[in-house]
C-alpha cells in the first residue's frame, strides 16, 4: 500500500489539478492507517512504507493511469 498526497485533485480550472482541498496530513494519515487495517482484516498481506516519507518504488504497471474526474454538483 503506497500512500500518495496526490489522490485528491481538483481539475476544474486550468491544465493542472489543485490539491488545496486534499485532507491535511494528520487526517490523511488516519485515513491511510484505517484503510491498511481494513485490508489486513480481510486477510490480505499488506506491505507499507512510511506515510509522508520520500519513497522510491518500483512497480509493474499493465495499463495507463486511471483518474476519476467528478463534476461538483454546486
Amino acid at each position: 500500500m503506497i500512500s500518495q498526497f496526490t489522490l485528491y485533485g481538483d481539475c476544474r480550472k486550468g491544465r493542472r489539478p489543485s490539491f488545496v482541498r486534499a485532507a491535511p496530513p494528520a487526517q490523511a494519515v488516519k485515513l491511510y492507517e484505517q484503510f491498511v487495517a481494513k485490508l489486513q482484516q480481510s486477510g490480505l498481506n499488506v506491505e507499507t512504507g512510511q506515510f509522508g516519507a520520500h519513497m522510491q518504488v518500483t512497480i509493474d504497471n499493465d495499463g495507463p493511469v486511471t483518474l476519476v474526474l467528478e463534476r461538483d454538483a454546486g
